[in-house]
């Protein structure tokens, strides 16, 4: 029963980050909205890590690593999300964001040797022509001065960002460093890198202090980036990094929903086959192969550790050091 809880209270929060950042956009830079969510999150974890002992303490090599998974997870990746969901609904934007568990198993196979097997294949096809699918319309009437094909090449950036983070993650040097402790450096060099980038690129910082705003903020910061964040590592803990994975697979179905409540967004016949697809992509992509579920919780001491986000967040972060948060290890963006 609990994780039943975990898994719907991660899908739902997750689900809805994507919509959360449409109030992020306007009177703020994105590149400060970014800059500003991930220098909270990663305050805030650095206090969960004191709080819990968690050591904070790492040579110089381990924080250039630190600094390198920010910059790609916490920081461009975002970016370009938040510059994409200026062009399509956030339904949309977690649909496209998917293509990550794609570029995850082309990084894997170019950088760390990874086998792809047939069902894997299989999934990353289906995927990709959900994708295609659900962009038909826009597709098929292809224009320079769409907007709408400029926002799916944006979140497609962002999605092969995070996989490059996700790649890193991968690096034997992250495997003894606490997936809390971990994410808190990640995110706080990430802010930190999207701060100096927007005081470059947009002048000072600029607040917006209206309700919207800062209750947008509120939510991705604490409910989107730090408390899913402990639920997932949770979750991994009791039910191992695959099973846990599956929630990367409901979140784009979540922000879909909200976006077809809050947001407008109409169904169509090519849209239904391509959310099928896609759910379908991601399930081969995400199967347990029998070796991880005959091993699936013979090392839990290590679960935190290894554990990362598979772009279930929105925008990427699923998790951090979740798997996205993954792999590869699947790492979910907001």
């Amino acid at each position: 029963m609990v994780n039943a809880l975990l898994f719907v209270a991660c899908s739902l929060i997750w689900g809805s980050t994507w919509y959360a950042i449409e109030f992020q956009l306007g009177a703020v830079p994105q590149a400060w909205s970014v800059a500003y969510r991930f220098a909270g999150a990663g305050l805030i974890l650095m206090g969960v890590c004191l709080a819990r002992r968690v050591r904070l303490t790492w040579r110089p090599a381990d924080h250039a690593l630190f600094a390198a998974v920010g910059l790609f997870l916490f920081s461009a990746n975002y970016l370009f999300v938040y510059l994409g969901t200026g062009y399509l609904t956030s339904g949309l934007v977690a649909v496209a964001f998917s293509a990550l568990s794609v570029f995850n198993l082309v990084n894997g196979r170019l950088y760390l040797g990874q086998r792809i097997s047939g069902a894997t294949a299989a999934g990353a096809g289906a995927g990709l022509g959900g994708v295609v699918l659900l962009f038909w319309r826009e597709v098929s009437a292809f224009s320079l001065a769409d907007d709408t094909l400029v926002g799916l090449a944006l979140i497609l950036v962002a999605g092969y960002l995070a996989s490059t983070g996700n790649t890193l993650l991968a690096a034997e040097r992250t495997r003894r460093v606490p997936g809390l402790a971990l994410n808190a450096w990640a995110m706080l060099y990430g802010g930190g890198a999207m701060a100096l980038a927007a005081l470059i690129w947009k002048g000072p910082p600029v607040i917006d202090t209206s309700p919207a705003y800062l209750l947008s903020y509120a939510y991705l910061v604490i409910a989107g980036s730090v408390l899913t964040f402990t639920m997932y590592l949770v979750l991994v803990q009791r039910e191992g990094l695959a099973r846990a994975g599956y929630v990367a697979v409901m979140t784009p179905l979540v922000a879909l929903l909200i976006s077809t409540l809050f947001e407008g967004y109409t169904w169509h016949a090519t849209g239904f086959a391509g959310i099928a697809l896609v759910l379908l992509g991601n399930l081969l992509i995400k199967r347990p192969t029998r070796r991880l579920r005959q091993t699936r919780n013979t090392a839990p001491n290590t679960a935190p550790d290894t554990a990362r986000q598979d772009g279930a967040d929105g925008g990427g972060t699923t998790p951090a050091p979740l798997a996205n948060p993954a792999a590869p290890k699947d790492r979910q963006a907001s």
